[in-house]
């Protein structure tokens, strides 16, 4: 590979917000959050909105969504009761 062209590959600790689920995955994203992993290493830390732990095709079942669907929160903004 030719070198200064290519993205720094590392570790980083992926955090689903959903479901607080965490792993640590090789990735070019960078982040300025970090943790500290099981291994008492320090990672970045990439917040996702969904994972192999909340996603329907791995999980086999919806899961309730924490601030409601899309008509709760239409009926919401628009006071509909």
């Amino acid at each position: 590979m030719k070198k200064d062209i290519h993205p720094e590959y590392r570790k980083v600790v992926f955090l689903d917000t959903s479901s607080e689920f965490k792993f640590l995955s090789g990735s070019t994203k960078s982040s300025d959050e970090t943790i500290e992993w099981e291994d008492g290493n320090t990672y970045p830390l990439i917040r996702v909105e969904i994972s192999s732990d909340s996603h329907p095709f791995y999980t086999g079942k919806q899961k309730a969504d924490k601030v409601g669907g899309r008509v709760d929160r239409f009926k919401k903004k628009y006071n509909m009761n």
